[in-house]
């Protein structure tokens, strides 16, 4: 199976961009090593020339050396367009007060990390890629594009989302209408990834799916990556004695003792998620838990997975 790399090690070599490119380089390490070793995660640079058409795309100093007709390929021969999408609402934030350089994840720094690793892998299979950052409303939004110029503008908006990552609160969930509004702006059909908790705040939930359901009607191939801290949020391991637990949105709250509210709290949670994977297989959205303590590996993975179906 692909190895985990070590994120603390990463983390000291610098820019988000140098950190991805060892992730994707360890991940492939491990495909190289794993029965999964079919995976392409390389992709030429060049395709075959047809016969007739223009040569002014021609590789000549390639036909000096093999005596072979190949066609530089572009940005608009690019194999697929991927949108990566980051919820960047107050409950990504959790736990808080992480230290942007420190070793330690909470959603948003996981998902920040995750999505700069796959950007990396989507450029050497010289697949075009865009991004959007929304919470209440949408941050940023990308068309989709290969250049080189193209993925350093993505990486700065990533260093901008990661020196925010001690936020903690006053950033209110809107999933469902920034999904309406990206739905919209993809006019290609793409695959859509999304990094979110999707604990929006809006009254009436199935509005939530009626907004992936969106993204499937416009002939987008989904993956949902269900971010969570599985240790806190969804096995609930807190130590027996009282705490405040502070609603990082409105900034409410509330003093519980663990032991009190933890069968009650896994269940409702159990049945959160549930309702949420059901959901999705329902609109043929792929849904796939996210722990923040997981590493990378497994994000990448599952976008290999899909893309090997679909292309």
């Amino acid at each position: 199976m692909p190895v985990n790399i070590d994120r603390r090690k990463l983390q000291s070599l610098g820019r988000l961009e140098l950190l991805a490119k060892q992730a994707v380089e360890g991940f492939i390490t491990g495909l190289h090593k794993s029965p999964f070793h079919g995976f392409s995660v390389e992709f030429a640079e060049h395709r075959q020339y047809n016969s007739g058409e223009s040569t002014r795309h021609l590789d000549w100093k390639l036909l000096a050396r093999t005596d072979k007709h190949f066609v530089k390929r572009y940005e608009e021969e690019t194999n697929l367009r991927c949108h990566i999408l980051i919820d960047a609402s107050a409950s990504m934030y959790f736990p808080h007060g992480v230290d942007p350089n420190g070793p330690e994840f909470n959603k948003i720094k996981f998902s920040v990390y995750a999505a700069a690793s796959l950007i990396e892998l989507l450029k050497r299979q010289r697949d075009a890629v865009g991004l959007a950052v929304f919470a209440d409303k949408i941050r940023v939004n990308t068309r989709a594009s290969a250049s080189d110029a193209h993925h350093n503008y993505l990486y700065s908006e990533l260093e901008k989302l990661l020196d925010s990552v001690a936020i903690t609160t006053g950033q209110t969930t809107m999933v469902t209408d920034t999904l309406h509004e990206i739905a919209e702006s993809i006019h290609q059909r793409s695959m859509v990834i999304i990094f979110s908790d999707m604990m929006d705040n809006s009254a009436k939930a199935d509005e939530l799916f009626t907004a992936l359901q969106h993204l499937r009607h416009r002939k987008h191939d989904v993956i949902l990556f269900h971010v969570a801290d599985q240790k806190k949020e969804v096995e609930f391991d807190f130590e027996n004695r009282p705490y405040t637990f502070t609603d990082l949105e409105s900034g409410e709250e509330i003093k519980v003792n663990p032991g009190d509210v933890r069968e009650t709290y896994i269940q409702r949670m159990a049945e959160f998620r549930r309702e949420l994977k059901l959901k999705c297989g329902q609109y043929r959205v792929d849904f796939v838990e996210a722990d923040i303590h997981s590493g990378f590996n497994p994000v990448l993975m599952q976008y290999l997975i899909k893309r090997q179906k679909l292309y």
